[in-house]
């Protein structure tokens, strides 16, 4: 299995997705209604390069809420008042989120308590177990 190639999925992100430029809401006055800061990214995932199969299935599974049904994955960023920092952004974020879905998340290998930890945790025990063992009331025989 081919391990993921960041450098071709960045380049394939940027040739094959498509930006479209909108109003933005929110404040910022007079730009707001004049300037057309919002930007939708929208990448269609079978153009995707850098990615093994294995990969890509993870990226569909993880990343379903944000793929449409004719298998493209949409981004917007609309918090800055410049367009281009906004297209930076919406880019910066779409192989962000493919990079992460894509990652194997590492195998956990199980370890045992040390020698030191156990002891600690039974002295805690015998501890606990003599203060309450103060508490009861003395027999009388």
């Amino acid at each position: 299995m081919a391990g993921m190639d960041n450098y071709l999925l960045k380049q394939s992100i940027l040739t094959f997705a498509e930006a479209t430029f909108a109003r933005s809401g929110g404040p910022g006055g007079q730009n707001v209604n004049k300037v057309n800061t919002k930007v939708t990214l929208r990448l269609r995932l079978n153009e995707l390069a850098g990615l093994s199969e294995t990969e890509m299935e993870r990226v569909k599974t993880l990343l379903a809420n944000r793929i449409t049904t004719d298998g493209e994955m949409v981004i917007t960023s609309d918090e800055e008042r410049s367009q281009r920092i906004n297209l930076e952004r919406a880019y910066f974020r779409m192989e962000a989120l493919i990079a992460a879905a894509a990652r194997l998340p590492k195998k956990r290998k199980p370890s045992k308590p040390s020698k030191a930890a156990k002891e600690k945790r039974l002295e805690a025990k015998k501890r606990q177990g003599e203060k309450k063992a103060e508490r009861t009331a003395p027999r009388e025989d």
